[in-house]
């Protein structure tokens, strides 16, 4: 993001709100930390229907997670499972008791889910998604790295042409230097080879905007700064070896 905006996203922003407006399912997929959930964030107001789960780690946590966010739009069945409780009631339901009443409670329709962060579910998981297609005519967005299996685990066969897919992608060199000289600078990293620290970086991004984001924060600490140089060579060490994408 950039002073409080999407950087160069309009048209993937377009693109994923047609999807979300048609009310089917499909995969949302690009690397870690191309934006994938701070786009879906940035929508998913515009449509309250939605369920966001963010990393569903098996049913139990899936199905809570649902029970919680039908409990915030006020769903009438969710409400009276739970009581006086509200989501520390939900919190304390079995795996069954949770799928039970939000299976109930996709059945009355209108709602859709998303499945954020996901990491090779289960045959299991998978299974439980199925019936969510099947019995409650849910449509589920599933946000995965790739398409591919050792991503998008079993529910891979649920998404297996490209019209049931959407891809988000790095940003093209041109972008990718804007977006990262912007970061820089509002970084106010004021070092003599900022030059050359800018090539490194979008060497080693290739684009990706978190690794962007990731490497200008580096800069900024003490550690890689030897008087008004960023010492790059250590940077970028450190920087592959414990990266972890962001959530976006």
């Amino acid at each position: 993001m950039t002073n409080g905006t999407i950087f160069a996203r309009d048209e993937d922003l377009q693109a994923l709100r047609v999807k979300l407006a048609l009310r089917r399912s499909f995969l949302f997929h690009g690397p870690p930390g191309a934006g994938k959930t701070l786009l879906l964030r940035a929508l998913l107001p515009e449509f309250p229907a939605f369920l966001y789960c963010e990393k569903p780690s098996g049913n139990l946590a899936m199905f809570r997670s649902l029970a919680v966010a039908l409990l915030e739009r006020g769903n009438p069945r969710i409400a009276r499972s739970a009581g006086g409780g509200g989501a520390q009631a939900l919190a304390a339901k079995s795996a069954v008791s949770a799928k039970g009443i939000v299976m109930d409670a996709l059945r009355d329709g209108g709602y859709g889910i998303v499945l954020d962060h996901l990491r090779m579910p289960s045959q299991s998981f998978a299974a439980s998604v199925r019936e969510v297609l099947g019995w409650g005519r849910t449509p589920v967005v599933a946000v995965a790295h790739s398409p591919h299996m050792e991503d998008l685990g079993y529910l891979a066969a649920f998404y297996p042409d490209r019209a049931d897919r959407l891809e988000l992608k790095n940003f093209t060199p041109e972008v990718a230097g804007e977006f990262a000289r912007r970061a820089i600078e509002r970084s106010g990293i004021q070092a003599r080879n900022v030059p050359e620290f800018l090539e490194r970086v979008l060497e080693v991004s290739r684009g990706n905007p978190g690794a962007i984001l990731s490497l200008v924060a580096m800069a900024s600490q003490p550690k890689y700064l030897a008087g008004d140089h960023i010492k790059i060579a250590p940077l970028y060490i450190d920087f592959r070896l414990n990266w972890n994408a962001p959530a976006r």
